[in-house]
């Protein structure tokens, strides 16, 4: 990790607006591009925040949190955390170029905390609204943001193979 780490806070949102649910990260992005919190800066990474990751470095981040749509089997607009360790082999959903894992990993090269956060979608899909439940986790969790500690307090997901999937 880099000595010359800022006190800054990145939230790198990942999704596509124009498919329902999978709009979680960008309605985040909307949500602090409109009403900033103060201590954290949101980087739009779109659907491929591969094309960004540069711009979260030059900030020189103490703290990441990834922020995508994830398909992980729960009730539409639960919140986990997910070891990105389990991305690939729980098969969790990506409509993006890249693993997220491979960007999670580009991060931790020299960001003391790198969190992934996903919200479980209900519609993805071509010009689909984003449903309700989706759109109440997107409004939690920016109100998380202003407290944040350690991994934020949000249940860890429990990848299917260590149980109850939950």
């Amino acid at each position: 990790m880099s000595a010359t780490t800022t006190d800054v806070s990145v939230v790198l949102t990942v999704g596509n607006s124009m498919m329902g649910d999978d709009g979680a990260g960008p309605l985040l992005a909307e949500l602090m591009s409109n009403r900033p919190i103060a201590g954290w800066t949101v980087v739009d990474g779109g659907s491929a925040p591969e094309n960004v990751i540069h711009r979260v470095h030059a900030l020189r981040p103490q703290r990441v949190v990834v922020v995508d749509a994830a398909d992980m089997g729960l009730v539409p607009g639960d919140i986990r955390l997910i070891d990105p360790a389990d991305i690939a082999a729980m098969f969790i959903m990506s409509t993006h170029n890249l693993p997220l894992s491979f960007i999670i990993d580009q991060l931790k090269e020299d960001i003391a905390e790198v969190w992934f956060v996903g919200i479980q979608p209900d519609v993805v899909a071509f010009y689909f609204p984003m449903t309700e439940p989706v759109t109440l986790a997107v409004n939690s969790l920016y109100q998380r943001l202003t407290q944040w500690q350690g991994d934020g307090g949000l249940p860890w997901l429990v990848a299917a193979h260590d149980g109850d999937g939950q």
